[in-house]
């Protein structure tokens, strides 16, 4: 059975030079999702403003199913790739449609100054904090 889960790891993040590996890094053992959500980013890269009205015609232009696309999407939205605006943005001229979203790097930027505020000591008191921590996990 191929695995599904990403798998978020250094050296195969370190080596993802185009936008197949990260395609591959975040639908791994399934080509087709891997097609669906090229073919959503690249026409959402290469379209007017960074704006697609909607996505349901990528379906017969690219030849690929309903369910594959709303699955796709819905990953793609969750974590934080891709996001729809709704007509009441007023930045986008109150049109509804997919843009790319900020959610995803903003995170990975403050996971990382979370991880680093974590390493750091601050005072004496936060070791034993941190070691209480352990016995209640």
């Amino acid at each position: 059975m191929p695995r599904t889960k990403i798998e978020f790891n250094a050296k195969k993040i370190d080596r993802i030079q185009g936008l197949d590996e990260l395609a591959a890094m975040l639908f791994p053992g399934n080509r087709n999702h891997q097609k669906v959500f090229l073919a959503i980013f690249i026409e959402i890269k290469y379209s007017k403003e960074l704006f697609i009205p909607y996505l349901q015609p990528l379906c017969d232009q690219y030849g690929f199913s309903s369910r594959m696309l709303e699955t796709v999407r819905s990953k793609a939205a969750r974590l934080g790739l891709i996001e729809h605006i709704s007509r009441l943005n007023k930045k986008l001229g109150y049109r509804d449609g997919w843009v790319f979203s900020s959610r995803f790097s903003r995170s990975l930027a403050k996971l990382s100054e979370l991880l680093q505020d974590l390493k750091d000591r601050k005072d004496p008191l936060e070791e034993r904090k941190d070691r209480d921590l352990f016995r209640y996990v």
